[in-house]
């Protein structure tokens, strides 16, 4: 395979599996493949559509406009003296999402998937300050490890969704560093940044 193909592929990874909906993922799969399907469509929907404004689509539309604003190209929005402004962005994001969910009284497990992701991304500012941390595999990380805590609550084995999400975390980390976007050491620590943080969170809340 030649390399621009392999860089083509390393591209279409990084945009299809975005950090940003890593949440997002998580409540999909809560309501197709646990009990939590049998939750009445209206209920689901609404945590649907609050998690995706609030950790998807704000957060986006906010680095577009900071990116339009500075000028920058997608490129130099990656550098990490840039980042700060975008995770700004996210974290005022999430945090509103949480304190909606909280007036409205959301369930605790919900709210802590939200609250994980949110502690992720100030573990990453904290980083940022001196490093840069894949928040693509912060994002993977947590995947596995919201899988890892649920499996736990809910007494079930997901040895096969496990084996899945690990396959296809080495995929994106291997993009990652094949855009010249990481270090294998930046991967790796994204990664379990996102899976304690999902871990921790997701089985607190629960207790």
């Amino acid at each position: 395979m030649k390399n621009k193909q392999l860089i083509r592929i390393a591209k279409a990874l990084s945009m299809l599996f975005m950090p940003l909906y890593a949440p997002l993922w998580v409540f999909v799969g809560l309501f197709l493949f646990t009990y939590m399907r049998l939750l009445p469509w209206g209920y689901k929907m609404f945590v649907l559509c609050l998690v995706f404004f609030f950790t998807v689509f704000v957060p986006t539309v906010g680095i577009t406009l900071v990116r339009w604003l500075k000028k920058w190209t997608r490129h130099e929005l990656s550098y990490r003296e840039h980042r700060h402004m975008p995770y700004f962005v996210a974290l005022l994001s999430y945090t509103s999402c949480l304190v909606i969910m909280a007036k409205m009284n959301v369930a605790m497990c919900f709210r802590g998937v939200v609250l994980a992701a949110l502690v992720s991304q100030i573990i990453c500012v904290v980083v940022n300050v001196w490093w840069k941390v894949s928040t693509h595999m912060v994002g993977m990380g947590g995947l596995v490890g919201a899988l890892n805590a649920f499996s736990i609550l809910f007494y079930y084995n997901p040895v096969w969704p496990f084996c899945a999400l690990l396959l296809l975390s080495g995929v994106l980390g291997t993009s990652r560093i094949v855009l010249r976007q990481h270090s294998l050491a930046q991967v790796l620590v994204g990664f379990c940044i996102g899976y304690v943080c999902a871990m921790a969170f997701i089985l607190l809340s629960w207790v």
